[in-house]
């Protein structure tokens, strides 16, 4: 066994799928499946329960997995190490996002890291929220990026930046023509929303219930594409982090107005493991994410 198998039986194990962890490591299911027998035909011992969807981890399975995991662990940190020596960026940084960061907005930053360190790759994909910090958890992203973040006993959080939240309609809407929209203006509006167990979806009620003003939520999203989907066939209202709508308010699809003088504002920081070791290129990505928050 190489490094490289060993972190592909322990991205099958977390992620409970030969499959995925086929495919995050790059690598096809037939031959992910193959490794996996060949490593049991070796030892002469099943590590995987094959009877259970998803898959489950036999008592030999977890003794090696448990190795598998702190090997690969060292094996990283000492490229690291060995890479900090020779000074160059080098090799991928592996980063996990919401969706509402903005395809466009980390094309660019991605653009203008990779132009900065030629030799140095940005790996990024976009996932819920719950799978964000799963990838982190679990190693398989080494930086994610999420909206509200919260702190574990595993990751820590980096403050990132906070975005304004604007009321985004219709220009058919009848609050289209006022340029401030008071708070009050917005109680018995039909929203379109988010998912109730989004943390943006709870920061929105919360904002409600303290004002006191109810609102008609009819349709509910877990993203904010098909929540501006849903706006420009006019279903409703909604509140988003307003540089999310740039786009769509600059070709005339949709307008937005600044809620009176409340700060209602979107956190956004950067989760990463407690204690991790990161590559030259990761340190570096981190560093240029925070002098760059508004990009």
């Amino acid at each position: 066994m190489n490094a490289g198998q060993f972190k592909v039986f322990r991205d099958i194990a977390q992620l409970q799928s030969v499959s995925r962890g086929a495919e995050i490591n790059h690598v096809s299911q037939s031959a992910a499946s193959q490794m996996v027998r060949n490593l049991e035909a070796d030892l002469g011992i099943a590590l995987f329960d094959r009877t259970t969807r998803p898959l489950k981890l036999t008592s030999a399975g977890r003794m090696y997995f448990d190795a598998s995991r702190d090997i690969v662990r060292r094996y990283e940190e000492m490229r690291a190490q060995i890479d900090a020596l020779k000074g160059d960026l080098v090799g991928a940084v592996r980063v996990a996002s919401i969706y509402s960061i903005g395809l466009y907005e980390m094309r660019r930053i991605r653009e203008a890291f990779e132009e900065l360190h030629p030799q140095a790759q940005v790996h990024l994909e976009y996932m819920r929220p719950e799978k964000v910090y799963e990838a982190v958890s679990g190693d398989q992203a080494d930086l994610g990026l999420i909206s509200y973040p919260t702190a574990t006993k595993k990751l820590r959080v980096i403050e990132w930046r906070t975005e304004r939240m604007v009321l985004v309609l219709h220009p058919s809407h009848p609050l289209a023509r006022k340029r401030t929209v008071e708070v009050e203006d917005l109680a018995g509006l039909e929203f379109v929303s988010f998912d109730p167990g989004l943390s943006i979806r709870k920061a929105m009620d919360r904002f409600f219930r303290e004002r006191g003003l109810h609102r008609n939520v009819v349709l509910e999203f877990d993203n904010i594409q098909m929540i501006k989907e849903a706006l420009t066939i006019g279903s409703g209202v909604s509140l988003l982090p307003e540089r999310t709508v740039r786009q769509e308010v600059t070709e005339g699809r949709l307008v937005t107005r600044v809620i009176d003088a409340q700060e209602l504002v979107r956190p956004v920081g950067i989760v990463c493991r407690r204690g991790k070791t990161f590559s030259p290129t990761a340190s570096a990505f981190l560093q240029y994410l925070r002098d760059h928050p508004r990009d």
